[in-house]
């Protein structure tokens, strides 16, 4: 079945599409991680490492509801499209700052990418089951899931070699364009299925969107335990990717190489875990979801 879906244009696009955003996310994160741990602001590195990952996962709490309503209401694959198209100006902000050898710059692209992830993330999922059948489901979340983990492990390891002297500044900085743009390209073949909600209104404060979703997984208790178990998954994942960098340069005085290895093997385990999980899985959970699910 893996090799049908990554075969097929149904799956692939959508794949590659996030495999190159999350590549790009981890070069950027994982270089700024490395410049601000050995470069020139290695004396306040660990509280800026550790604000590095709150600036990027912060827009996920509000901004992820204002993306699921985006994936409802419009053509998902257009969504799709135009975020993708918006990480281009980012990449560029990024490139300017690694040019500019400039902390703030890089920060700010850091956000900017932040937010282009959270509203892409409830619009990647959504298109799963318009282009998936329900057999393929398990399969095609595990792939994601599992391509992810292995764009941190391959962006931790680019990340931290292409900053390892300053002349590879230039290196990292076409890099991160280069995979804006693919990603980009590879979000216009995604094709095109109809809206789910078109009469759905979108809220304008994201912060009420965020409220009423929380609000209608509580009654939905199935979900709401759901949600708790994804949301407790990336919680352990980003709080480890945030603390470890800083722990094994002053726990154990771990160069860049060590800090790169650690990192890849939980990003290894993650992805064989995704993959194990769909296979033991078969379509079993599904199809009991889909019985108890109402009309």
């Amino acid at each position: 079945m893996i090799k049908q879906l990554m075969s097929s244009r149904r799956f692939a696009p959508l794949f590659w599409a996030q495999f190159c955003s999350a590549l790009n996310d981890n070069v950027l994160k994982n270089a700024l991680v490395i410049i601000l741990l050995y470069g020139v602001t290695s004396g306040h590195g660990d509280a800026l490492v550790t604000l590095a990952g709150a600036v990027f996962i912060f827009p996920f709490f509000i901004l992820s509801g204002l993306g699921g309503e985006l994936a409802d209401k419009y053509v998902k694959s257009i969504v799709a499209r135009r975020l993708k198209f918006a990480e281009i100006f980012a990449a560029i902000f990024a490139a300017a700052g690694f040019f500019l050898h400039s902390v703030p710059l890089l920060f700010a692209a850091l956000a900017l990418f932040g937010i282009v992830a959270a509203l892409f993330g409830p619009v990647k999922y959504a298109m799963l089951p318009d282009q998936l059948e329900v057999s393929e489901l398990a399969t095609g979340n595990a792939l994601v899931e599992g391509a992810t983990f292995m764009a941190i492990l391959i962006g931790t390891i680019a990340g931290g070699r292409f900053v390892a002297g300053s002349s590879e500044m230039g290196v990292v900085s076409t890099a991160v364009v280069v995979l804006a743009l693919i990603s980009w390209a590879f979000a216009s073949r995604i094709p095109v299925t109809a809206p789910s909600a078109p009469e759905l209104r979108v809220t304008a404060n994201p912060w009420t969107s965020t409220l009423q979703l929380l609000k209608a997984l509580w009654v939905e208790r199935r979900l709401w335990d759901g949600m708790v178990i994804v949301s407790w998954f990336w919680l352990v994942g980003a709080v480890v990717l945030s603390l470890l960098p800083a722990l094994i340069k002053d726990g154990v005085g771990g160069t860049e190489g060590v800090v790169t290895l650690c990192v890849a093997v939980f990003a290894i385990g993650i992805a064989v875990g995704s993959l194990f999980a769909a296979q033991l899985s078969h379509v079993r959970p599904i199809w009991r979801w889909c019985r108890s699910a109402p009309s």
